[in-house]
This record gives structure tokens, C-alpha cells and sequence, in this order.
């Protein structure tokens, strides 16, 4: 009897919030790779930078930090497929987003650009910078290790668990409240981050709501990254490379940050007290000075 009700609310509940959100007014797209790309600009001289998100992202995350990098920087950030407001296309891997990243740097004529990579946009950057060296200024992991571990086995374990209807409703569910959003984005911010209003829960909730985005939720087979013997490889890519991690970020470990930048032949990493996994928001000065200033900035 509870399967039978389960199942029949789950249909009801999915037929009932089928209509998808549509995109806000005002966005800029380009083609990238064949992608229909969305991305931001800020700032208007200075060599260019660009900012790739990490997981259930998008260019608005950088808002923070890159109004900050604007003073020094042409600075820009785009939508990652599967995310934000971009065409969504898999497969949805670092190869494949490093090659729409590449492609945006074409279509917007950007040379030797400093590539920053959050979570994982980090494996995003490598690839990208692994692929054509030459059109690299430099490279930025932030709160990222670019690392493929544990890739496919939870997302393929979950559909197992949880064939249709039952996880779309569940995705609604907690796509829908505002309580589950605030609540991850505290858990990962933390107190320095501004409180979501209606508009900041708007911007985190819509991209999760447009036509194709449960499509491609369900299409990724966990996390975005590279085998450490691929990001290895970095070492002999001669552009100037920097780790940036919150010091309480609890997603990585603490030993990642140092892991990482001996990984990849980068510099001591830099280490941003207070901060957690979401350091571009809670601490976007420091963040940005860590992004311009030595080596590569």
C-alpha cells in the first residue's frame, strides 16, 4: 500500500510540476565548441581572465570575486554544459567542457588567458590547458583538486536506487524549497556569506529548472576530473600555476591543498582562513588578490 501511494503521489507530483522555468532577460550567449554558451564579462582592459564554475554553478557565482578583478583584469565566466544556462550537451566530462572552454576563448579571441577553475572547473582548466598549452596565461585551481576519484560510482549507484518517478520528485522536492537550498549553500559558504534572499535562492534554484536540465543531471556520472597520471602532466606545461583552497573547506582534506599543488608543480598553495568550499563568495578580496598578485597574477 505505501509503494502503491508512494507511486501515485510521485506521478501526480511529477505531472504537476512538469512546466520548466524559462531563461531571465538580458543573458549573452555564444557559440563554443558548437555549444550555445552563456557567459558574463566584467572590466575592460587588462590581460583576460576566465572563470569556470564548479558542480551546480554557473557564471553568477563568480559575481563576488570577479567585480574585484575587474579593476585590474578582462574578466569573464561562462556557464559550463549541464549547468547554469548553457545549451546542455554531454558527454558531460572534463574533456568535453575543456573543449567547450577552448572554444569560448576562440569565439571571444581570448590569448593567454588566465584560466580559474572552482571545484570542479579545476579539472576543467587542466584539460583545457593540457589540450593547448599555448593559449594558456596561466592556471588557478580554487577549492579544487581536478582529480576524477570516486567518478560514476555514486550517481550510477543512485539511479539504481532510485529508478523514475521516484527521483525526479525527489529532485523537485528539494529543487522547490527554499529551506534545502539555504541549507546547502550555508553548509558550504558558511557565516562570512551573504543570506540568500528570494532573488539569490531564484539564481541558485532556476538553471536547476530549465528544459534539459534533469535530462543532464541524470546523464552525469559523478564527479568532473582528470586520473592523477593526466594531471601529472602539468608539470611540463610551462604557464604559471596557483592552488587556492579555504582552510575549512571539508569536501577535500587538508592535506589536498598541498597534494595538489605538488601534483601539478605549483607553488606552496595559498590557504584562505575562515573559508569553506564556497571561498569565491565568503571571501571574494582575498580570493581575488590570491588570483592576481605573485607568480602568474
Amino acid at each position: 500500500m505505501l509503494i502503491v501511494t508512494a507511486t501515485l503521489f510521485s506521478f501526480g507530483y511529477n505531472a504537476a510540476t512538469a512546466g520548466r522555468a524559462g531563461e531571465p532577460a538580458g543573458l549573452r550567449f555564444v557559440p563554443a565548441d558548437g555549444i550555445r554558451t552563456r557567459y558574463r564579462q566584467w572590466g575592460g582592459g587588462g590581460p583576460p581572465v576566465v572563470l569556470v564554475h564548479g558542480a551546480a554553478e554557473s557564471a553568477d557565482t563568480w559575481e563576488r570575486v570577479a567585480g574585484l578583478l575587474a579593476a585590474h583584469r578582462r574578466v569573464y565566466a561562462l556557464d559550463v554544459t549541464g549547468w547554469g544556462y548553457s545549451q546542455r550537451r554531454g558527454p558531460y566530462d572534463a574533456e568535453h567542457e575543456a573543449a567547450q572552454l577552448l572554444g569560448f576563448l576562440d569565439a571571444l579571441h581570448l590569448d593567454r588567458a588566465t584560466l580559474v577553475g572552482h571545484s570542479t572547473g579545476a579539472a576543467v582548466v587542466a584539460a583545457a590547458a593540457l589540450r593547448a598549452p599555448g593559449r594558456v596565461g596561466g592556471l588557478v585551481f580554487l577549492d579544487g583538486d581536478a582529480l576524477d576519484t570516486g567518478a560514476g560510482a555514486g550517481a550510477d549507484a543512485l539511479k539504481r536506487v532510485l529508478p523514475n518517478p521516484y527521483r525526479t520528485t525527489l529532485l523537485r522536492l528539494a529543487v522547490r524549497s527554499d529551506w534545502v537550498i539555504r541549507k546547502i549553500y550555508g553548509s558550504q559558504c558558511g557565516p562570512a556569506c551573504p543570506r540568500l534572499d528570494a532573488a539569490g535562492v531564484d539564481r541558485w534554484r532556476r538553471p536547476l529548472q530549465v528544459t534539459g536540465a534533469e535530462h543532464a543531471l541524470w546523464s552525469m556520472r559523478g564527479i568532473v576530473g582528470l586520473p592523477a597520471a593526466r594531471l601529472a602532466a602539468l608539470t611540463r606545461v610551462a604557464v604559471p600555476k596557483k592552488v587556492i583552497f579555504g582552510a575549512e573547506d571539508d569536501v577535500f582534506s587538508r592535506s589536498s591543498p598541498y597534494d595538489t599543488a605538488k601534483l601539478i608543480g605549483a607553488p606552496a598553495p595559498t590557504i584562505i582562513p575562515g573559508a569553506r568550499h564556497l571561498s569565491l563568495i565568503s571571501h571574494p578580496d582575498q580570493v581575488a588578490a590570491a588570483i592576481i598578485t605573485g607568480p602568474g597574477g
